[in-house]
């Protein structure tokens, strides 16, 4: 009867981890059309070949090594193959089963893997329209196989940073990676684009900014839902078990959270939108729903609906404000995602000792400044390497002329250009 009890819990959590790890791995298609939805027309073929292309890098990387500096042993895919249910209910057997969470090794890994591919996913939008594609992909190598496994070790893997201390004994939690994910994909991305500089335009002479509209909001609008839709796979399966009465309320918490802190996060960012400008902004509607998503992130289970929903707010007010001091500073993110997920995303870690006794705010703080620091020096470091050795920016020409022709040789609306 335990056996079986086991086996039955081991399906449904094996299930429920796979189907999570689905919907994560379909917000890449989201991290595509928002991009390819913000950039110029003239960019939109090259913003997509690197979407597709920096999530098979992801996933080979952190099968190769990835997996094993995160979490001190790894899975390879001849272990996947070679597993033995047999061997796992003897084990089991043996030990007493506690009613814990059971689940494929093979599953927790494609779990993680679409985390490493959304980490890399935020670098893609925030140096649009400018970096050589080779020069990213290599970076992509990098930074999925190596520096964002390494502070995932140190965060969710549980090793002690170079050996110093161990952050979950200070008081650092993140749920589901306001920081861990997000805001690391932000800190490279900031190194990425203080080294590149800023488009061709987008700042005048005397320090005025100059908008520089994407060409498909359509687009834009559908990779939000798309993003919004995968943040319940991100989050939910976070919870890691939905086999018993009290993780699957977790769960329908975690769901129910999400939701209000997205829906908070947009209607925020729309009122302050109107205030500032006198104007609905459609993007600045699409980046607030997303800060809700990447505030709620580090605690989606603990906070009450209605502290998920002014969590989310908290977000979207704070992402229109960063955006529109990256822009007086000169750093140059053409959909924003420094802001959405980094400055947004360190907002989320703050957030959590409010609901989460666990934690405390000067373990977020060490373990916020840990993951940045970590990722945008070593990301300087590699962006510095390939701007030397091989160049991270195109040509003036080139970039006149639209990254679609100078890296992939074909355009993605052909019939509207003009001859």
């Amino acid at each position: 009867m335990e056996n079986q009890i086991f086996e039955l819990q081991y399906a449904m959590d094996t299930f429920y981890f796979l189907v999570c790890g689905a919907l994560v791995m379909w917000m890449a298609a989201g991290f595509a059309m928002l991009e390819a939805g913000l950039v110029r027309a003239k960019n939109t073929t090259e913003i997509l070949t690197k979407n597709v292309a920096l999530f098979a890098i992801s996933c080979i990387m952190y099968l190769v090594c990835g997996y094993a500096i995160m979490y001190d042993g790894g899975i390879f895919l001849s272990g996947i193959e070679a597993f033995d249910l047999t061997g796992v209910l003897a084990d089991s057997a043996e030990a007493g089963f506690d009613g814990g969470s059971v689940y494929s090794g093979a599953s927790d890994f494609f779990f993680q893997v679409v985390f490493v591919a959304t980490a890399m996913s935020i670098v893609s939008g925030a140096v649009a329209e400018r970096m050589k594609l080779w020069a990213f992909l290599i970076f992509a190598v990098v930074m999925t196989g190596v520096i964002y496994p390494m502070e995932g070790s140190w965060t969710w893997g549980g090793a002690s940073v170079f050996g110093m201390y161990t952050l979950s004994d200070l008081g650092f939690s993140d749920f589901a990676g306001s920081g861990i994910v997000h805001m690391a994909g932000a800190a490279a991305a900031l190194a990425g684009v203080l080294l590149l500089g800023a488009r061709k335009g987008k700042y005048g002479p005397n320090g005025e900014v100059h908008a520089i509209p994407g060409a498909n909001l359509p687009l834009a609008t559908l990779g939000t839902f798309i993003l919004w839709m995968g943040w319940f796979g991100f989050n939910g399966g976070s919870v890691l078990k939905l086999g018993d009465a009290a993780n699957a309320h977790s769960v329908a918490m975690v769901f129910l959270n999400t939701n209000a802190a997205a829906a908070g996060g947009a209607v925020a960012a729309l009122m302050v939108a109107r205030i500032l400008f006198g104007k609905a902004d459609l993007t600045m509607l699409l980046n607030g729903a997303l800060a809700g998503l990447v505030a709620i992130t580090a605690e989606p289970s603990t906070p009450t609906a209605l502290q998920a929903t002014l969590f989310g707010a908290l977000g979207g007010v704070l992402v229109v404000f960063s955006i529109l001091t990256l822009d007086k500073l000169k750093i140059d993110d053409p959909v924003g995602a420094i802001s959405v997920h980094g400055v947004v995303g360190l907002l989320g870690l703050l957030l959590v000792p409010i609901t989460n006794d666990g934690s405390s705010f000067s373990g977020q703080l060490i373990g916020a400044a840990t993951i940045f620091i970590w990722v945008f020096v070593t990301s300087l470091i590699v962006w510095g390497i390939l701007k030397a050795v091989m160049g991270i920016r195109v040509g003036e020409e080139e970039e006149y002329e639209g990254m679609d022709i100078a890296d992939c040789g074909m355009e993605a609306y052909p019939e509207f250009v003009k001859s």
